[in-house]
């Protein structure tokens, strides 16, 4: 029996908020969660467009897609539906 390969994945881009939210409940799943630029995500909010430059990104392991994308699909889908468009 081969070796599994494990690579990390970016699963998710979007604010500091966003991106905690989903990394709480991915966790909540039993999905191990880590945020990436969280840092200026925090220091300069004004500056992040949803997945655009200076994004925070939610990590996760790809053994974990299957399981994860539902529960990230879910949540973009209600922040559409609550959030009126322009």
């Amino acid at each position: 029996m081969g070796k599994q390969h494990i690579e990390i994945i970016e699963i998710f881009s979007g604010t500091f908020l966003e991106a905690g939210m989903i990394q709480s409940q991915l966790e909540n799943h039993e999905i191990t969660a880590f945020l990436k630029d969280e840092i200026v995500g925090t220091l300069s909010p004004w500056w992040i467009a949803s997945g655009g430059a200076g994004s925070v990104k939610v990590i996760i392991s790809n053994s974990d897609f299957d399981k994860a994308m539902p529960i990230v699909d879910r949540f973009v889908k209600l922040q559409r539906e609550i959030t009126p468009s322009t």
